[in-house]
């Protein structure tokens, strides 16, 4: 799948995020995420259902854990999107730095129906930023366009 990107940002800036969320962060690869679409206000990935992530064979349905990381995951995205707006027109290096402080406060996650699907979409976008954190609304839908869990997270930024 590739990304969708508005035209607020530069296509090697792009080249970097998705390098950063495909490379730099394995645990992404692990869960076989992609990243779908991106601007500086949200954020969308994408990953397709596979036996290693079930939590219930009988059921065929997403373990809580994969969708939780999934949430925090796209959450954590978000925010790197936020970042790289305030960054712009500064080094990479200085942007790379910025991405790497970026840490998990506090997550809840609200499991609304089983992870029932094929293919699964997590988007999320910023609630408020400030200096020190950045709290990030996320949702995860199933590939029939199914609401299966939301979940709000605070991230620590600088």
């Amino acid at each position: 799948m590739g990304v969708h990107m508005s035209n607020s940002i530069k296509k090697q800036d792009v080249q970097a995020l998705v390098e950063h969320f495909n490379v730099i962060r394995p645990f992404n690869k692990v869960l076989g995420l992609s990243a779908e679409s991106m601007d500086t206000e949200n954020a969308c990935v994408h990953f397709i259902m596979r036996e290693e992530l079930l939590g219930n064979s009988v059921y065929g349905t997403l373990h809580g854990g994969v969708i939780s990381a999934i949430l925090d995951i796209t959450g954590g995205f978000v925010v790197f999107l936020d970042l790289f707006k305030k960054v712009k027109g500064k080094s990479r290096e200085k942007l790379m730095e910025q991405l790497t402080k970026v840490a998990t406060i506090d997550m809840r996650v609200d499991y609304l129906r089983p992870g029932i699907g094929q293919e699964f979409t997590a988007s999320g976008y910023i609630l408020r930023t400030g200096k020190k954190m950045a709290v990030v609304r996320m949702e995860l839908h199933s590939d029939k366009d199914v609401l299966i869990a939301v979940g709000t997270a605070s991230y620590i930024v600088g």
